[in-house]
C-alpha cells in the first residue's frame, strides 16, 4: 500500500517553491501518494505582500535567494503588487485535481509566480497556466467565473485547519508532520521510518516450523 504524503502549501510562498525539489528526489522510485492541500497565507480581504517593501526584500536577501542558490533553483521575487491572494488559483486546483492534473497544475503555477513573475491572481493568466498543462481552458475559466469550487476550496481550509496547520510548507508523511524546507535525506528517513511502521510485527508466542528448524 502506498505511503500517503500530504504537502500543505500556498503558491505565494517561496519555501514551498524551493521544498518541490527535494520532495521530488526524495520520493522517486517509491510508492508514494503525494497530495497538495492548499493553505491560504493571507486570504481575502486581509492585505497582501507587496514587492517593493523593504521587510520583504531584506527576506529574500538574507533567506530566500541564498537558499535557492545553494539549491541550483531559479527564483525571482515576483513584481506583482501587491501580491495576489490564491483564492481562485485553488479553486482552479480543485478542478485540475478532479481532472487528474493536480501535480501537475501545482508545479505550473509555482513556476509561473517565481520563475516568470507572473500574477496568477487574474483569471486570465490562470486560464491559459491551466491549459498548458492539458486542461480545457473554457471548462476551466467557467469554473472560475461562476466560482463552482469554492466550497472545495473551503473544505480544504477547513481540513489544514483541524489539522492544525499553521505555517508552509508543512508535510505530513504517514503519521509524522514536519514544517519548512526538508533536505531529500531527512525526508527519506521519515518515509523509511514510517514505512517501518506498517510492517505487521510477527510475536512468536507458540509453537512454529522455521527454515532452521527441525520440522
Amino acid at each position: 500500500m502506498a505511503l500517503k504524503v500530504k504537502v500543505y502549501s500556498d503558491y505565494v510562498c517561496p519555501f514551498c517553491f524551493l521544498a518541490e525539489q527535494p520532495l521530488a528526489e526524495a520520493i522517486k522510485n517509491k510508492d508514494i501518494e503525494v497530495e497538495w492541500m492548499p493553505f491560504e497565507l493571507r486570504p481575502a480581504p486581509n492585505p497582501t505582500l507587496r514587492p517593493e517593501d523593504d521587510y520583504l526584500q531584506t527576506t529574500w536577501a538574507q533567506s530566500v535567494f541564498p537558499m535557492a542558490e545553494s539549491m541550483g533553483i531559479d527564483i525571482v521575487l515576483p513584481d506583482v503588487s501587491p501580491q495576489p491572494h490564491t483564492h481562485l488559483a485553488f479553486e482552479g486546483y480543485q478542478y485540475a485535481k478532479e481532472n487528474g492534473k493536480a501535480a501537475a497544475y501545482n508545479e505550473r503555477l509555482l513556476k509561473a509566480f517565481f520563475q516568470e513573475g507572473l500574477d496568477i491572481g487574474d483569471s486570465e493568466i490562470l486560464t491559459k497556466l491551466a491549459g498548458e498543462v492539458g486542461l480545457d481552458e473554457q471548462q476551466y475559466r467557467e469554473a472560475l467565473k461562476f466560482r463552482k469550487y469554492k466550497e472545495a476550496h473551503q473544505l480544504a481550509l477547513k481540513q489544514a485547519e483541524e489539522a492544525g496547520i499553521t505555517a508552509v510548507p508543512t508535510f505530513v508523511i504517514g503519521e509524522t508532520a514536519v514544517s519548512g524546507i526538508q533536505s531529500k535525506e531527512k525526508i527519506e528517513q521519515i518515509i523509511e521510518d514510517e514505512l517501518g511502521k506498517q510492517k505487521p510485527k510477527v510475536l512468536f508466542e507458540g509453537m512454529a516450523c522455521g527454515p532452521g528448524g527441525f520440522c
